[in-house]
C-alpha cells in the first residue's frame, strides 16, 4: 500500500481536531471556541462518527475500523483520486457506459482517464482492462450493478483484476441492495487493494443527507482519515441516519415495493411498440431502448415526466434510464407513452 500512495501522503500530518485530542466526556468543553449555548447543533460532529460505524457494522456484518464514511459517496472517489492519484502523472482507468462523475473527478484532479469500453453485453472487457494497465495506473473504478446499464459484473472478472495487486480497485456498488447478485464486500479481508463503495441514498432513501460508505482495510480507511475534512459529515446526517437505520422492517418493505414495480413497469414497458429492449436490471432502475429516445423524451417532458436521456454514451443510443417510482408514478408514465404511442 505504500508504494500507492502520493509523495506528499506519504509524508502527511493530519489535522488534529479538538475531538481527536479529547475523545471522552467532559463537563465543560472550552476546547473548540464553539458557541457555549445548547441548541443541539452548536457542537463539532464526531469526526470518525463511531455511533453510526457501530449501526452500519452491524448491518453489514464488517468491522467497524474497516468503514469510512464520506459526505456521498462521491467524496469518498474523490479521497481515493487524492490519495493514490498523483497529479499529472497517474492515470485511472473507468469503463464506459458508467457513472459519468468518475471522469469528472478524475478531471478535476488531473488525472488520465484510460477508458475501456464495456462488451456489448455490457460486461467487462477484463483482457483489455489488463493491457492499458501501465506502471502509472493507480486505480480501476468499476460499478456494480453499473450506471446507467443495471447489469452486475462478474465475480470472477472482478477477482481477476484485484490480483494484480499494484492498483487500487474501487468498487461501487451503490445499487447492490437493489440486487439479487451479491455484494463483493466478502473480499475485503483478501484484497488490500479493494474499496467497496455502498451509500444510503439510494434503498434507504436518505439521498438528502449525502452519507456515502466505504468498505475496505483498516489500513486505507486510516490514511482517508488522514486526508478527510475533519468534520465531513454533520450531526444532523448523523442522527437522521442512525435513526433510519433502525427501522429494517420499513427498509424492506420499501425494497419489496420497488421489486414488484420493477417488474410490473418492465412488463409494460415490452409491450410498447416504440420500445424496442428493456434491459434486465439489478438495480431501481431500467435502461429502455426506444425507436427514437429524443422523441419519447421531449414529449414525456412536456407531459411533465422526467427520465433521463442516456443515449448520447457509448452502447447507449436511443436509451432512457428510467427510475422505478411509485404505483401511482409508473402507472402515470405508462399513460403518457400510451399517448405518446398514438
Amino acid at each position: 500500500m505504500e508504494n500507492l500512495l502520493r509523495g506528499n501522503i506519504k509524508k502527511l500530518q493530519a489535522y488534529s481536531s479538538a475531538r481527536d485530542e479529547f475523545t471522552k466526556q467532559a463537563e465543560v468543553y472550552l476546547d473548540a471556541n464553539e458557541n457555549p449555548f445548547n441548541n443541539g447543533i452548536n457542537r463539532y460532529p464526531d469526526p470518525y462518527q463511531n455511533q453510526l460505524k457501530e449501526r452500519v457494522s452491524d448491518l453489514k456484518k464488517i468491522a467497524k475500523e474497516k468503514i469510512f464514511f464520506g459526505n456521498g459517496s462521491d467524496e469518498v472517489i474523490d479521497l481515493t483520486f487524492r490519495t493514490f492519484c498523483e497529479p499529472g502523472k497517474d492515470n485511472v482507468i473507468i469503463c464506459p457506459p458508467t457513472y459519468a462523475m468518475y471522469k469528472v473527478l478524475a478531471d478535476i484532479n488531473n488525472i488520465e482517464v484510460k477508458e475501456v469500453i464495456l462488451n456489448n453485453d455490457f460486461s467487462l472487457n477484463t483482457n483489455r482492462i489488463i493491457s492499458v494497465v501501465n506502471e502509472n495506473t493507480k486505480l480501476i473504478i468499476l460499478c456494480s450493478p453499473n450506471n446507467p446499464t443495471g447489469n452486475s459484473i462478474n465475480k470472477s472478472d472482478l477477482e481477476l483484476l484485484l490480483s494484480k495487486l499494484n492498483y487500487i480497485v474501487l468498487v461501487d456498488e451503490a445499487y447492490i441492495d437493489f440486487s439479487d447478485k451479491e455484494s463483493a464486500l466478502d473480499l475485503i479481508d483478501k484484497y488490500p487493494n479493494l474499496i467497496i463503495c455502498q451509500t444510503l441514498s439510494k434503498a434507504w432513501g436518505m439521498a438528502g443527507i449525502r452519507i456515502g460508505m466505504a468498505f475496505t482495510s483498516t489500513e486505507i480507511v486510516e490514511i482517508l482519515n488522514k486526508v478527510k475534512p475533519p468534520y465531513n459529515i454533520n450531526t444532523l446526517s448523523q442522527q437522521k441516519a442512525f435513526e433510519k437505520l433502525r427501522n429494517k422492517s420499513l427498509y424492506l418493505d420499501i425494497l419489496n415495493m420497488i421489486h414488484t414495480q420493477k417488474r410490473l413497469l418492465t412488463r409494460k414497458l415490452k409491450e410498447f411498440t416504440n420500445v424496442e429492449k428493456v434491459y434486465p436490471s439489478d438495480a431501481n432502475f431500467l435502461l429502455v431502448k426506444f425507436t427514437n429516445s429524443k422523441f419519447v423524451f421531449e414529449k414525456l417532458r412536456k407531459k411533465g415526466i422526467i427520465v433521463r436521456d442516456r443515449s448520447k454514451q457509448v452502447l447507449c443510443e436511443n436509451c432512457l434510464r428510467i427510475t422505478v417510482g411509485t404505483e401511482k408514478e409508473n402507472k402515470k408514465l405508462i399513460i403518457k407513452l400510451k399517448e405518446i404511442e398514438k
